[in-house]
């Protein structure tokens, strides 16, 4: 056999296997694709993830790990599974006389704007991802309390796994609106593939160097789906209290606490 038949062959292997794969990319190799490819950075970056967490140690005097319930995808009660997302900390607990946290523009470091800046602090996502928790493309998770004030349209973004990037973060990110961002999330469970997961990772990698979309306009971090619908009288503030409580009790729920 002469090497152009080899050549040949290997194409048609690699050609029949990417076409394969695009055809059961939904029911099986999305989730093989994400443990391949997660477990592949986590090895290539462990030196990176070792000197980011040794530097956040020293920046944020104590832990470099900042860990939140986030609303995962639903299970087959229909529920979302809670999951605790894990990011590097960009943020110091520094708090008031009362105990009560201070403005996240105080509590915004230096060093934590260049993690976010340059996205380094989603880096230990890579294990929820090899966990199963997330997929590298797909809704960004967001906070437990934003999701209760979500309909019940709004949430079929959880009938995926929520991703590291995503449509809606290629698209704008935190400049967005809410209702565009949930309208994106859910244009992207209907019509994601193979395809679709590697231009928006193309995308990402272009959005990431450029440094576009990181927060709102004016604001440190992006603004709570309660606090945006309440700010502009979408709902009353009973409402809003009430959605709060239904949030925190979710999170206690998770955590052993009811």
């Amino acid at each position: 056999m002469n090497r152009g038949s080899i050549v040949l062959i290997i194409f048609v292997c690699i050609a029949s296997f990417i076409a394969f794969s695009a055809l059961f990319y939904k029911r099986f190799f999305k989730r093989i694709y994400d443990i391949i490819l997660s477990g592949i950075a986590i090895i290539i970056l462990s030196p990176l993830l070792l000197i980011l967490t040794i530097l956040g140690a020293l920046k944020m005097k104590g832990n470099p790990f900042f860990i939140q319930k986030r609303p995962g995808k639903k299970d087959k009660t229909g529920n979302e599974k809670i999951f605790s997302l894990i990011k590097f900390r960009s943020m110091t607990e520094e708090k008031d006389k009362e105990g009560k946290y201070l403005p996240d523009e105080v509590r915004l470091t230096r060093y934590g704007k260049i993690l976010r800046s340059t996205s380094l602090d989603e880096l230990p996502e890579l294990f929820n991802i090899f966990k199963g928790d997330m997929s590298i493309v797909g809704p960004r998770p967001q906070l437990v309390r934003d999701m209760v004030f979500m309909s019940k349209e709004q949430r079929k973004r959880h009938d995926v796994l929520p991703g590291l990037t995503g449509l809606a973060q290629v698209r704008g990110r935190n400049t967005i609106s809410w209702e565009d961002k949930l309208k994106t999330d859910l244009e992207y469970v209907s019509k994601y593939s193979l395809l679709l997961d590697i231009k928006i990772i193309f995308m990402t990698v272009v959005k990431v160097f450029k440094r576009e979309g990181i927060s709102e306009d004016g604001e440190v971090t992006a603004t709570d789906l309660g606090d945006y619908l309440l700010n502009r009288g979408l709902i009353t503030e009973k409402e809003y209290e009430r959605k709060q409580k239904e949030a925190q009790i979710l999170i206690e729920k998770t955590n052993g606490k009811v």
